[in-house]
């Protein structure tokens, strides 16, 4: 087996991208005529997917002169971006506040404050929407002294998803993919992975169908994803890009999560659980009118992160 090649770094920031596919073989096994491919962008040095997003707002706010040393960096987050931001602010030298849900993963909060960030606590109940109003008040109270990514309306999150995720999973199954499958959060990464596959000619003809996975209902478990219907939508999202949207329960992205862990060894978080059985569906369907099909299905994070208790338990009942 040949070894990888080893890249040498300058900074931590060039660390991000290029993350392996895995092929899902024990969850997948009843499936055995489709090929699942998990995405793990929980190798990124965040730890999550939002790496990619965070990264391009800062690189392109930089560029243009939106951001300076001399301002703060401020938006609202459920957690990941939250990291990736604090991240990339402590190798860039830049300063960074956040806008929370006070609910948000114990794990999340630790990981942010270990790199200096301030973080500021908005109403749990409010979930990821009274967060995004919280940090639009601060920002209109002194707008100067900030930098607002505003990473559910900046065009620089789907563009990281259109030059980076979307290039690598052709450039590692090419012509044999025919369905992707992601999740609903502040919808980059499906609509910039997806408008790059979309763009793939494949011999067929066929174009690669884009599945987008969301919770079942507006009171969910599946942190990081959004029930369109009773949340704010991002002006980022356009409803005619995906193929088709999956509606997932919090009890099955939370099972998915445990069977990943305990049969693939993969320890992933729930909304990762959610996007894996939306794919298993897709492949149980194409199983059942004798096709054959090669999905590739976004991996967001790992469970570490989810250890702490938040509001949802898989004991308790709306």
């Amino acid at each position: 087996m040949q070894a990888p090649s080893l890249r040498r770094l300058d900074s931590i920031v060039e660390a991000v991208g290029n993350t392996p596919l895995v092929r899902l073989q024990k969850v997948a096994a009843h499936v055995p005529e489709i090929e699942i491919y998990a995405k793990l962008e929980f190798c990124n040095p965040g730890g999550s997917v939002k790496d990619r997003a965070a990264l391009r707002m800062i690189q392109d706010a930089l560029a243009d002169g939106r951001l300076s040393r001399d301002k703060i960096l401020i938006d609202s987050t459920s957690g990941n971006t939250g990291v990736a931001y604090s991240l990339f602010g402590a190798a860039l030298g830049i300063k960074v506040h956040l806008v929370m849900p006070s609910n948000v993963s114990k794990a999340r909060k630790d990981i942010a404050k270990a790199f200096g960030t301030e973080i500021i606590y908005s109403d749990p109940l409010e979930g990821s929407d009274g967060a995004i109003r919280d940090v639009r008040k601060i920002v209109e109270a002194d707008p100067n002294r900030y930098f607002y990514p505003d990473q559910y309306s900046n065009p620089s999150n789907p563009l990281a998803h259109y030059l980076g995720t979307g290039k690598e999973i052709l450039d590692a199954v090419g012509d044999r993919i025919t369905h992707f499958v992601a999740g609903l959060g502040t919808t980059g990464t499906m609509m910039g992975t997806t408008r790059r596959l979309h763009e793939h000619v494949r011999p067929s003809g066929e174009k690669i169908r884009c599945i987008a996975v969301q919770p079942n209902e507006a009171m969910h478990g599946l942190e990081g994803l959004k029930h369109l219907a009773s949340s704010l939508i991002p002006p980022i999202y356009d409803e005619r890009v995906p193929d088709e949207t999956m509606f997932v329960s919090t009890e099955d992205g939370w099972d998915m999560a445990d069977v990943l862990a305990q049969k693939e060894g993969l320890h992933v978080g729930h909304s990762s659980g959610a996007h894996v059985h939306a794919a298993i569906r897709v492949a149980e369907e194409l199983t059942k009118k004798q096709q054959k099909g090669c999905i590739v299905v976004i991996v967001c994070d790992r469970g570490d992160r989810y250890f702490a208790p938040m509001a949802w338990e898989k004991k308790y009942l709306w």
